[in-house]
């Protein structure tokens, strides 16, 4: 049986976004990654996470990339200066419970900000993780740095 909705439950969702003066779904991107399993998957990831505003998150849909950067159509007054034109993505967003309610990070069974944090992470998760480099295969099979 459906659960019935409240009109005040409806009307707490849809002015959410009036509430959320700072558009916190506007100030990112995620991209579902195949889920770490190996040394190998694992250091692919601190090397994202080197770079500037990413950060690493799991939750019960799986692992994210986060990239934290502002969309470049969002007003200084929140609001999207493309909205009757924006993509798919944007109008099947679902703001019935979205960061307004609670942070990605707060929401995440695992989050890492930086490379400190997802290293800690995988030399708990790995006991020979600081040996990964003396490994043969690695050295083989190694995409060079670009």
């Amino acid at each position: 049986m459906a659960k019935k909705i409240k009109l005040k439950e409806l009307s707490e969702a849809v002015n959410k976004c009036d509430r959320c003066h700072k558009s916190k779904c506007c100030q990112y991107v995620t991209q579902n990654i195949d889920k770490p399993t190996t040394m190998k998957d694992f250091d692919l990831l601190l090397w994202q996470i080197s770079h500037k505003n990413i950060h690493i998150f799991k939750d019960d849909d799986g692992w994210f990339l986060l990239v934290l950067s502002q969309c470049t159509h969002l007003q200084s007054d929140g609001r999207c200066g493309i909205y009757e034109v924006r993509p798919l993505i944007c109008r099947d967003h679902s703001n019935d419970y979205c960061e307004y309610d609670v942070s990605i990070k707060d929401g995440s069974d695992l989050y890492f900000s930086g490379y400190d944090d997802l290293n800690t992470y995988c030399r708990k998760r790995f006991k020979s993780w600081d040996k990964r480099f003396q490994k043969k295969s690695w050295k083989k099979n190694a995409a060079p740095m670009v």
